[in-house]
């Protein structure tokens, strides 16, 4: 997948995860991108982790939406975003 697929994958899976976390109103495209690119690094990198192997597509895409949520709740702890 190019880079332009992953940015586009990136931001709906930070869109979904700022609305499971409530941060939606908060962030914007850019933020819902980059949260939704390194979210899915931390979430894959945790699940590798734990001995996880994704191998279908909807799987993969769940781990990816639970690292984005992840990084959100990291991010509230440190004072970054407010749950509204």
């Amino acid at each position: 997948m190019g880079w332009i697929g992953s940015l586009i994958i990136g931001g709906v899976v930070g869109w979904l995860a700022s609305i499971i976390m409530k941060t939606n109103a908060q962030m914007g495209i850019i933020a819902n991108v980059l949260v939704g690119v390194v979210g899915s690094a931390l979430g894959f990198w945790t699940a590798g982790l734990l001995g996880i192997a994704p191998a279908g597509g909807l799987l993969r895409f769940l781990i990816a939406i639970l690292g984005a949520a992840l990084l959100i709740f990291l991010l509230q702890a440190v004072g970054l975003f407010k749950k509204t």
